[in-house]
């Protein structure tokens, strides 16, 4: 069962895929770019993340959305770096 389910995500996202995007392409391989305005991507990616890193809580879920919609920096694009930034900046927004 994944961590977060649409409803759990505090921030307003499309749903609707537009060409050539695809929704049934989410995120594999690494170097697969995350549309941080994409629901159905970013959804897949934070609930991959948070199996990844054994998270297990909402709350860090939420975190994980909240540390991509608000502070991500903007060339930073692919699963992959995202992944990482991640892991690297977790505990600095606490």
């Amino acid at each position: 069962m994944p961590l977060l389910t649409k409803s759990d995500l505090k921030y307003t996202y499309s749903w609707e895929a537009i060409e050539p995007d695809d929704p049934k392409v989410t995120g594999e391989p690494d170097s697969t770019l995350l549309n941080r305005g994409e629901g159905y991507e970013v959804l897949p990616f934070i609930n991959r993340f948070a199996k990844t890193h054994g998270i297990k809580q909402k709350a860090s879920g939420l975190k994980a959305e909240k540390l991509i919609k608000e502070h991500l920096p903007g060339d930073i694009r692919s699963h992959k770096n995202v992944s990482k930034w991640l892991v690297d900046n977790w505990k600095k927004y606490d």
